[in-house]
């Protein structure tokens, strides 16, 4: 069965919201968005390329969706920054959406997003890749379908926001691995323990 891995960028205080961009995603009231920018090493693109490799598919939120596609779909095929993003099948979760066309290679999934999960984990192939998409990543966890965290813990506290991590749900964790990086950041990597 295949593996669902989360991605994403996380403060000390568990927070994921807009990690990339001011713009990015201000819902709440977020005023922090970017603020992955002040730690960023060269080791934290190859700690996601590799992820990346172990996949071949990735599983997104609406919004996730929509900003990696404005930024990957006008790239040609080949580019040097495109990292397969394009060629890699995308599922992307939304009920407003009225088509994936936006972006090569996209599936939408209008309906039920845990039984559409339950389908791509029963298929074969390499891992299904989440990042951002916490509406969706918090759905996932409740159901018990995330196997895996990779985590890139940046040394910042910003008192609010979106969380990696649904109220409510406990999860028992087990570290496969952990590296502090000369910027502060800590590359982590989970998997989710269930019982035998």
């Amino acid at each position: 069965m295949r593996k669902i891995v989360v991605s994403e960028f996380v403060s000390l205080d568990g927070v994921m919201q807009a990690p990339g961009g001011k713009d990015e995603d201000t819902e709440g009231g977020f005023a922090h968005g970017g603020w992955t920018w002040p730690y960023w090493h060269d080791e934290i693109g190859a700690h996601f390329a590799q992820a990346l490799s172990e996949s071949d598919a990735l599983l997104l939120g609406r919004k996730t969706w929509q900003i990696h596609g404005g930024a990957f779909e006008p790239m040609a095929e080949g580019d040097p920054n495109d990292a397969g993003m394009n060629a890699m099948p995308k599922y992307v979760v939304s009920t407003t959406l009225a088509s994936a066309t936006a972006w090569r290679n996209s599936t939408l999934i209008g309906g039920d997003v845990v039984e559409a999960a339950r389908a791509l984990k029963a298929q074969p192939g390499k891992n299904i890749l989440i990042d951002g998409s916490s509406v969706l990543v918090h759905t996932l966890a409740r159901h018990d379908l995330i196997d895996e965290y990779r985590l890139i813990v940046c040394p910042v506290v910003l008192g609010g926001g979106k969380k990696v991590f649904p109220e409510g749900v406990r999860l028992n964790l087990q570290l496969v691995e952990a590296r502090p990086l000369l910027s502060g950041v800590v590359l982590t990597h989970y998997t989710v323990e269930r019982p035998a």
